[in-house]
């Protein structure tokens, strides 16, 4: 099993972006995820007894989001990879999912989550009214890990309160 989860935002208004903010996020959102993926998968296909991938990705992968430009697309090019990915690994019985949470509540969202403008930002579009907490995405992660998954690959599961049902 590999669970990618590293990620970067940089927050700016998509005509403030340079150059170097845009490489950082997509050098860690993408580029790390696809070549530690590729890495892994062979030796997933080597060994011969499939895997589970498991990118952990956003809601804003599927959304959007203002002053997000660099870490949206970021994240709408994961969902990308994953799908590819799935077809191209499955027949090593290798799954690839994104588990896509929205704003969880950790030492590096706690001060934006402080800002009551972002906070209302979030919450509006949150339709459970609250921030997602650690404890809301590691049942996703075991599941998808798991034999109980075993028929799922190319998918997004959305753990974000219902942000995107709209």
């Amino acid at each position: 099993v590999l669970v990618n989860s590293a990620g970067l935002a940089r927050v700016q208004p998509f005509l403030e972006v340079n150059e170097e903010n845009f490489d950082a996020v997509m050098a860690l959102n993408l580029r790390a995820t696809f070549f530690i993926s590729q890495h892994v998968a062979r030796r997933m296909r080597a060994d011969g007894k499939g895997g589970s991938i498991i990118h952990i990705s956003s809601q804003m992968g599927h959304v959007g989001g203002p002053e997000r430009s660099v870490y949206c697309a970021s994240k709408f090019a994961l969902e990308g990879l994953t799908r590819t990915m799935a077809l191209e690994l499955g027949d090593a019985g290798i799954r690839v999912n994104t588990l896509c949470p929205t704003f969880i509540e950790t030492d590096l969202t706690r001060s934006s989550l402080a800002d009551p403008a972002f906070r209302r930002y979030v919450l509006d579009n949150i339709k459970l009214r609250r921030p997602g907490r650690l404890e809301d995405i590691m049942g996703p992660v075991v599941f998808l890990a798991s034999e109980a998954a075993g028929l799922i690959t190319g998918s997004a599961l959305m753990v974000d309160g219902g942000w995107t049902a709209t």
